[in-house]
Parts: C-alpha cells; structure tokens; sequence
C-alpha cells in the first residue's frame, strides 16, 4: 500500500480522495494555486505544495511543477482526481517514468479512448454498437457530404479529441454543412489542440446512461449498473441518478455487458465509465469512455454501498476483484450546485460564500469545498458543491432531494439551486419522461 498520496486537483473532488486516504492511513499532499489558498483541501491535507497563480496552465496543468511537488514531499503516488490533467496521458506516463504510480490507467489506454475516433474502432472490435458514421476522420467536404448522405441527415460533427460539447455541430442538411465542418474544426483546435473531427448519424432525443466500471491488473473487470446523466444544458450535466427510470434488467445486463467488453478490449485498469446514447426504441451506441473517476460517482457509491476512490487506490496497489460482488439498494440522485446565476443563463457566479449551511439527516450526503467566508473564484470550474440523497425507491428520492434542497443555504453569490428545486417538480422528471433536449425544447426556465 502506499504511504503517501498527492491529489493532483482542486477542491470538492481533491477532498474526497483525501478523505478515503485517511481512512486507508495514507498521508496526502494538496497542490494548490494562489487563488486557492484558503481551500478547504489546503487546510484538510497532510502537506500543501503551491504550485503557481490562478491560471490552469501555469499551476494544475503544469505537469512540471506538480512532479516538483511529489518529489520534494516524496509521495509515491498521484492521483488526478477529474478534469484538469486527469485523462492526460504525456501525464500519466511521466508520472510512471518519474517513479509515481499514476492511480489509474496505463497511458495507452488513456490514449486508445482519449481519441474519440480509435476509440470508436476499438469498441466495434469488441462487438460493441456504435452510431453510424464515419470510419475515421473527415479530410474534406466531399467526404463529409458522401457520408452523411449516405447515413442520413441529422448528422452530428465531433472533435476526435476533448469533450463538453465544443467542438460539436449538428447539421440538417448539406448545404450547412461545408460551414459546420469547418467552424468545428476551428473551435476543436483551439479548444483541444486538435483540428481532427468525424460524423455521426444524431440521435435525436436520446438519453445518456453510463456505466461504470472496474478493473484489476490481472484483467479482471465488473461494473456497478447504469447513470442516468440526461438531464443536460449545453452538454453539461445538472442531476444524475441510478438506476435510471428507463433501464430495466435486461437492457441493464446488456449495457453492463458491452461495457465490460469495452473496457477489457484494452485491457483497462482503474475506474472507468462508458458512456451510452439511448434511443426511444432503447437501442444503446457507444459515445465514449471516461478514463477516470466521473464528477457523478457518489450515486454509485451510494446505491451499491462502495467506495470507488478506495477502489482505485487498491486496485493500483494491486489488489484482484476477482471476488468482488455489489448489490444494489435503492435509488441516489445527485444535484450539481454550481455558482451560476441560472436566472440570467446560468451566466457564473464568483464571489464570496456569506452563508453556507448544508443539509443533513438520513440519506443525504454533500460533497464540497465551500464553507461561510469562502471565496469562489473565478478561474475554474463553477462547481461548489453535490448533494446527493439516497432512498428506497425513486419518489422518496425525489421528495429528499426537494427536502435537502430546501435546507441548503447559500448566500453571497447565485447558485443553482433555485433550478433543482422546480426542475424536480416537473411531471416530465417525477415521471422520468424526458431526454437530452429537455432543457432547451420544454421552454423550462427558472422563475
């Protein structure tokens, strides 16, 4: 086991790994830039390290002085937490070379499903079912314009590398399509660094349901059943919950399945996710795979009683879940509360927390950061903190999530929270009929 673990992120998700290191007896180090100082992963970590001003690029995505910091502390491991360098494989690799072990996987796997075009090819090989599209990246117009007539239109444009939804373009016909093609691939160099982008029949209406995995160094892999992340804006999720109101045992036994086949088509290690598209007649399409742990993992954790980032830790000290086996209780919802004025576009919403008060009582859980006199800055991303609630069954789910919701108190900047609380009294989400479009076609807003 190691003896000493540096978390290569920020805030809520930082916290959390420090959290199930301790329990495990594992000293940590926090990194932190200087507009995090006053972070409540600074304060909660064995050791801090500053590692440059607020700018992503000059402190948590500088692999270099992140590296400085595991060696002057001498950590043994990394772990990345999500986003930042957390899917960056030159980063897990020369974690590796530098004598850390990188919790999570190998660089190559990280670099098969980081590219969404090998990725693609790597799950039809694998018998996995993919949107129809093209075999590879698109070179020129011609091409884009044979193959989405040959697939039909709508098609969708995607970016090979990145993610969130930049770099995306949905196309009606072909005479939008030179523009949309060569707009996405301006804005996929830009945002990712890579101009490559290929096509895909769109799915209209569909839902998002993912699966989480886990696997072992000795090519062991299961997953803990399905997300529902539909409930979107912008491609950005805003509530996740498990099981999904549209999965039943048989669909769920065929997700998992395909997942797992993904996941051991490159023979992958750590915790993972698989993302699925679901159509109205419950066909599933591979979209992508996370190669860490997901913003959303505590509704997992919650229904099948596990602790995922423990999970990790094990599984990269070398423990085999040959034997593992979770059974799943209930239903968990997560609500996303950003610092987002969700009145006014959900346009960000920096400031300083006067008031901070977090629910509590049976079945409700918070992961966060934030605390009163807390400032939220403006640099990074605009979560502050998730609840989640955990219930028999969805409708007592639902009810203590709208109970928790009102307990939260936060004043000093705006929050999402006033979103949650009449999105969850809709008939479209307590019946579960609603897909990735909602937001934007119901005409919903938040008065």
């Amino acid at each position: 086991m190691f003896k000493k673990i540096l978390i290569a992120n920020r805030g809520e998700i930082a916290l959390r790994v420090m959290q199930t290191c301790r329990e495990l007896g594992i000293s940590t180090v926090g990194v932190y830039s200087t507009a995090d100082k006053d972070s409540l992963h600074v304060r909660y970590a064995d050791e801090a390290v500053c590692i440059g001003p607020p700018l992503g690029k000059d402190s948590y995505l500088n692999i270099s002085r992140i590296l400085a910091a595991a060696e002057i502390t001498n950590a043994d491991a990394i772990h990345p937490g999500y986003g930042f360098l957390a899917e960056n494989a030159d980063f897990a690799e020369v974690c590796s070379s530098s004598g850390f072990k990188f919790i999570g996987p190998h660089a190559e796997m990280i670099r098969k499903m980081g590219d969404k075009n090998t990725a693609r090819e790597t799950v039809v090989a694998a018998g996995v079912p993919v949107v129809p599209g093209s075999d590879g990246l698109i070179s020129n117009v011609k091409e884009a314009v044979d193959i989405a007539e040959k697939i039909g239109y709508p098609v969708i444009i995607k970016p090979t590398a990145g993610g969130g939804g930049k770099g995306m373009r949905v196309v009606s016909e072909t005479s939008q399509l030179e523009n949309a093609l060569a707009t996405a691939q301006n804005e996929a160099q830009q945002a990712f660094g890579n101009s490559g982008v290929y096509i895909e029949k769109f799915v209209e209406n569909p839902r998002h349901v993912e699966i989480q995995v886990l696997a072992d160094q000795y090519g062991n892999t299961i997953h803990l059943g399905e997300r529902d992340c539909t409930i979107q804006r912008r491609h950005q999720k805003l509530i996740e919950e498990t099981p999904s109101p549209v999965v039943d045992d048989e669909l769920r036994t065929k997700m998992g399945n395909a997942a797992v086949a993904a996941a051991a088509a490159i023979n992958y290690e750590g915790a993972g996710t698989i993302e699925f598209l679901l159509d109205s007649d419950r066909n599933f399409y591979f979209m992508e795979m996370n190669t860490r742990i997901q913003v959303e993992h505590p509704v997992t954790e919650e229904r099948y009683d596990v602790d995922l980032v423990r999970q990790q830790i094990l599984i990269a000290s070398g423990e085999n879940i040959a034997n593992r086996s979770y059974t799943p209780k209930g239903h968990s919802i997560e609500c996303r509360i950003n610092a987002e004025d969700p009145k006014h576009g959900f346009r960000p919403s920096p400031g300083e927390l006067q008031v901070f008060h977090t629910p509590g009582g049976h079945g409700v859980r918070v992961d966060t950061h934030g605390y009163a006199s807390y400032k939220v800055p403006p640099h990074y991303d605009s979560l502050i903190a998730k609840l989640v609630v955990h219930a028999d069954t969805r409708e007592e789910a639902i009810e203590r999530m709208q109970r928790a919701l009102d307990e939260f108190i936060v004043t000093g900047i705006k929050t999402t929270i006033p979103f949650h609380k009449q999105l969850l009294m809709t008939s479209a989400f307590k019946s579960g009929e609603f897909d990735t479009g909602f937001l934007e076609n119901s005409g919903f807003t938040v008065s």
